[in-house]
Order: structure tokens, then sequence, then C-alpha cells
């Protein structure tokens, strides 16, 4: 079992910056490919965000050129650096690590939230 813990949400006014991180048990994150998601109220999650263990990113049309995700193997540690926040970037934001042959394990979830 893997403990996820995702952490730095917070209220931003339109136009500025988040970051928000992903940190695991048993330091997983450094075997793992790992993904951010959010949920906004009424909706579906939605992915975003991912990085693979070798560093190759991908991300939604929504979020691509505004944020960017990273990762500090030696921290443990997985980023998602979020510039030029809208309001409908507000939701609740999920990390979910995947080890190597095994499932994804999900946090609790950090809520972010974008006044206009």
């Amino acid at each position: 079992q893997v403990h996820v813990v995702e952490s730095g949400g917070g209220l931003v006014q339109a136009g500025g910056s988040l970051r928000l991180s992903c940190a695991a048990s048993g330091n997983a994150v450094g075997i793992s490919d790992v993904g951010w998601s959010r949920q906004a109220p009424g909706k579906q999650r939605e992915l975003i965000a991912t990085i693979t263990r070798t560093g190759s990113t991908t991300y939604a049309y929504a979020v691509k050129g505004r944020f960017a995700v990273s990762r500090d193997n030696a921290k443990g540690t997985v980023y998602l650096q979020m510039n030029s926040l809208k309001p409908e970037d507000t939701a609740v934001y999920y990390c979910a690590v995947r080890p190597a042959g095994d499932d994804s394990y999900w946090g609790q979830g950090t809520q972010v939230t974008v006044s206009s």
C-alpha cells in the first residue's frame, strides 16, 4: 500500500501561480509514473498532466503552455507548476502514483480556487 499526499493548493487571483506537490510513502514516486488530475464541482475528473519514471511528460489541451509537471526523485516528490491561472482551473487536484507493475494509488486531493 502506498500513501499519497498532495499539498500546495489554495486561493489565488486569476493570472497568479501555484505549485502543487505530490509525495508518496516509501519514496514510491521515484519508481512510478505519476499523473495529475482535477475535478471541478459537477464535473468528471479529468487527467491534466503526466510524467513517466524517465521524465516524459504529457498535458491536456486545457493546461498546455500554462502548467508544467516535474519530478525530484531525490526528494521523492512530483510538482505541478501552475501559471496564468484562470477561474475555470478551480477544482480539487489529485495525484496518482503508479509504481512499475503495480496499481495506481491516489491522494485525497488539494483544493485550488482561482478568483476572478
